[in-house]
């Protein structure tokens, strides 16, 4: 990695104030949406226990190594996503556009959704939960993008230290209120049927490639990767931070919030007879009718929905932030411009989403605009993006660099990172070619 030169802009750069609070902060930085939100629905849609296998084989022998590179690029840069990959190579300024390019486009309809679980919590103040097909019926969809943009805006100009605060605060608060509908919901019917999808592995579709695919995808999502999360972040982390232990936490905690966040879930769906493959709205459409059901759930739908959109709002808020990060230090803008530049690009960007779920009923190849992008920006373009930075980092630099940004003197943690960044490319390159050869000719 080349020498760094002298950015202005880092004198403004500001750390979390501690290990905990970087890890608080990266964990509500993921756990709002791409797991509360995306895992349930993507279980849903593919293959319930044999995906749940694949995913955490993916996420702790491949993904889990990839991240803690990324974290150690940021920390060992110190800059935004482009400013991270120019240094290892000029042409990495190609990359890391690439990688902004993926988080805009993520982004733009995470708002969408924060938005709908603000809508939700408005609805569950008023008593007046409606179903996701009654929230639709109007604009709902476009209105609250629009107040939950604006509100974002506020926030980023204020700085980091509100989006510290409130991941500290909130997290807990949420995983008690997810715990309390957990117990709930192993008293209800649906319970053993949810067993059942989570635990009854049909190992022949573990043969089924685009099953990997989606769970690859998944992981990927679960921890930020290829997103420019991890690397912005990792530019503000503490000195003395252990990067593996820090990572590990987080890894952790967003699995057991997905895994959590499926049981939730998954026992009403089967419950009130809904399919598992409703897709993008399934939280929105099972969980208003529980807590219409259940006793007391006024004030629980109240504090679900309330949370949810802190958390869902803390993860929109760090995609942003990657946004803003680049945007700064690339085009030279003080932070507050380069916020309100953002924002401007989200809700053009935005609003095809939003009002892909209004009565204009936008869609891309039939299907939804925010499902499509979702598909294709969470997808294999996420798994590309996150193999190509890890590819990047450890053919470009010296294992030592990265070795002395991880904390710890133990040579297993880079000698991991470097055996799968390497090495992965090529795994994968093989893969499709002899998925491709058996499909042709067995």
């Amino acid at each position: 990695m080349r020498k760094r030169k002298h950015n202005p802009q880092e004198e403004e750069r500001k750390a979390w104030s501690s290990e905990p609070a970087f890890v608080a902060s990266m964990t509500a930085a993921a756990v709002g949406l791409g797991n509360l939100w995306r895992f349930p629905y993507i279980v849903g849609q593919h293959g319930g226990g044999a995906f749940v296998i694949a995913y955490l084989l993916a996420l702790f022998i491949v993904v889990f190594p990839i991240m803690l590179l990324e974290v150690a690029a940021g920390r060992l840069a110190q800059g935004s996503t482009i400013a991270t990959y120019r240094q290892v190579n000029r042409f990495g300024t190609y990359y890391g556009w690439f990688v902004v390019a993926i988080t805009i486009a993520i982004t733009s309809y995470y708002l969408v959704i924060t938005g709908w679980t603000l809508g939700y919590t408005v609805d569950a103040l008023r008593d007046n939960l409606r179903s996701f097909d009654s929230f639709r019926d109007g604009y709902n969809s476009l209105w609250y993008f629009l107040v939950v943009t604006a509100l974002a805006t506020v926030i980023l100009i204020v700085g980091l230290r509100a989006i510290e605060t409130l991941s500290k605060i909130l997290m807990p608060l949420l995983l008690a209120v997810i715990v309390f509908i957990i117990f709930y919901a192993s008293r209800t019917p649906g319970w053993e049927e949810a067993k059942t999808f989570f635990f009854q592995v049909d190992w022949g579709r573990l043969t089924d490639t685009s099953l990997w695919g989606f769970a690859f995808g998944q992981a990927f999502y679960t921890l930020a990767i290829g997103q420019g999360y991890l690397v912005t972040y990792g530019s503000y982390i503490p000195r003395k931070t252990h990067l593996p232990r820090a990572c590990m936490i987080v890894a952790v905690t967003e699995l057991c919030i997905a895994l959590m966040a499926g049981w939730m879930i998954f026992p009403f769906v089967f419950g009130y007879g809904h399919s598992p493959d409703e897709g993008s709205q399934l939280a929105f459409v099972t969980l208003p009718q529980v807590f219409g059901e259940m006793r007391g759930g006024l004030w629980v739908g109240i504090m679900f929905f309330t949370l949810f959109f802190a958390a869902a709002f803390s993860s929109s808020l760090a995609g942003l932030k990657v946004i803003v990060a680049a945007v700064s230090e690339e085009l030279k803008l003080p932070n507050r411009y380069a916020v309100l530049a953002v924002s401007v690009l989200m809700l053009l960007l935005g609003t095809a989403s939003a009002l892909s779920f209004t009565p204009l009923d936008w869609r891309i190849a039939g299907e939804p605009v925010l499902d499509f992008i979702d598909r294709v920006a969470g997808g294999n373009v996420i798994i590309i993006s996150g193999i190509l930075g890890a590819a990047f980092f450890c053919w470009l630099v010296p294992a030592k660099r990265i070795r002395d940004v991880l904390g710890t003197p133990h040579p297993w943690w880079h000698w991991r990172i470097y055996i799968v960044g390497r090495f992965l490319p090529v795994v994968v390159i093989v893969w499709l070619i002899v998925t491709r050869f058996l499909q042709t000719f067995v």
